[in-house]
């Protein structure tokens, strides 16, 4: 029988990054994401394997041992874990639970702008309003930039971690360094 030897994925961006005085825009490092939907009655029974309470308020996200989890709905979580090869074991634990847990760590990618004009940058093609006092740091939310739709998540005052779908990143990297262009 024959040996399949299967591709190994890259980040779109692998290598890239641009910097100035005033920005930096970076491939995140590889990531392995699920995509998680529960009730109300499971979310208690969630803590155990995820080591930690989800967020349930609005656009709020916990981070924990390298786990982070983005509230996106009312039953809807993204979960991101740093460490790409614990996905297995993760999704392993979760179906001891009643739960809808989706790897989409294919799917999605993710840039990372950081910098005192990050804000503006931003904001040349994200309508929300990313003052301090709007979108404090460790809030999280779907959105719109440009003609896509992403998930903007504030790490930091002047960090912010892009969460898009992978065949789209390129239009978000092109447009992020265009934006760029006036920054600093």
């Amino acid at each position: 029988m024959a040996k399949i030897k299967m591709a190994k994925a890259r980040p779109p961006h692998e290598g890239r990054r641009f910097a100035n005085s005033a920005i930096s825009i970076e491939q995140a490092l590889p990531a392995s994401r699920i995509s998680l939907r529960a009730g109300s009655n499971e979310l208690a029974e969630l803590t155990k394997p995820l080591g930690f309470k989800l967020p349930s308020k609005p656009g709020t996200s916990k981070t924990k041992s390298g786990l982070s989890a983005l509230w996106l709905g009312p039953d809807e979580w993204l979960l991101i874990n740093n460490d790409p090869q614990a996905i297995s074991k993760l999704m392993e634990n979760l179906d001891a639970v009643k739960c809808s847990n989706v790897d989409i760590s294919h799917r999605n990618t993710a840039i990372i702008i950081s910098g005192k004009a990050a804000e503006d940058v931003l904001n040349s093609g994200c309508p929300r309003d990313l003052s301090l006092d709007a979108f404090p740091p460790g809030f999280c939310s779907r959105t719109l930039f440009g003609k896509i739709e992403i998930i903007l998540w504030r790490l930091s005052e002047n960090s912010f971690h892009i969460e898009v779908w992978r065949s789209y990143s390129e239009y978000l990297w092109t447009f992020l360094l265009d934006a760029s262009k006036d920054a600093g």
